[in-house]
């Protein structure tokens, strides 16, 4: 696969766990403390797929390292987050596990592409 289907494909993927953390934001409890955190995650957990999109239209490799790393950067927030989430109990583990597995790939794939993008 190349690089522009690579792409195109993940940024679908991104697409599909903005919705999942959107999901899981709604199914939170309903507390002052747990609307801070929803906005939180949602915020981070969209704003991967956002800026990856962005990466893919960036004008040049310079701009286009600067919006990974902004990725990466709001993939390690939702990670944050969701371990948050997971250890209050305020969701379902089994809910957690898919969505902190792909939180944590589209980490490790960012900081790859990250690091192989140093000159």
């Amino acid at each position: 696969m190349n690089n522009k289907e690579f792409g195109k494909q993940f940024e679908l993927r991104t697409k599909q766990f903005a919705i999942s953390i959107i999901k899981l934001s709604a199914s939170l409890p309903n507390s002052k403390e747990s609307n801070v955190i929803r906005n939180q995650i949602t915020k981070s957990g969209t704003s991967v797929g956002a800026n990856y999109r962005e990466a893919n239209r960036a004008r040049s490799k310079a701009d286009f390292a600067n919006k990974i790393k902004i990725c990466e950067s709001e993939a390690s927030e939702t990670v944050f987050w969701i371990e948050i989430i997971d250890e209050l109990n305020w969701t379902e583990s089994k809910k957690i596990e898919l969505i902190i597995l792909e939180a944590n790939e589209m980490l490790a794939i960012f900081t790859s592409i990250g690091k192989k993008l140093k000159l």
